[in-house]
């Protein structure tokens, strides 16, 4: 995935528009969280083995993955107005949780490592 592509064409269709005064951190963060609502909604009442399979119906599956873009979308859009490296950012998080969950401690665990 090319971040700053992406960062770039959301800029431009936001410009285009004149709706990046509506663009703001507070706004974005909510705009994610309604979209991630969305995605909830899908799994909401399916089982474990439905959620596990829920991409072999075609509708349902459309509908996931454009849930799934939104919240990239919005989240890329936020990382970029707040000037935060997305990709630096996972790295970081994963560096910390390796060591925060080492292995040989949390194997098959799923307790919080405060725990």
């Amino acid at each position: 995935m090319d971040v700053e592509k992406l960062q770039r064409a959301l800029d431009d269709f936001a410009e285009a528009r004149n709706w990046s005064q509506f663009h703001n951190p507070k706004n974005l963060v909510m705009a994610l969280s309604v979209e991630c609502a969305e995605l909830v909604e899908e799994f909401q009442w399916l089982t474990p083995e439905q959620a596990e399979n829920v991409m072999a119906e075609a509708g349902q599956a459309m509908r996931v993955r454009e849930e799934m873009a939104d919240i990239t979308l919005y989240l890329l859009r936020l990382a970029d107005r707040l000037g935060v490296d997305l990709e630096a950012a996972c790295h970081d998080k994963m560096a910390g949780n390796a060591a925060r969950y080492p292995v040989d401690a949390f194997y098959g665990s799923a307790r919080k490592y405060n725990r």
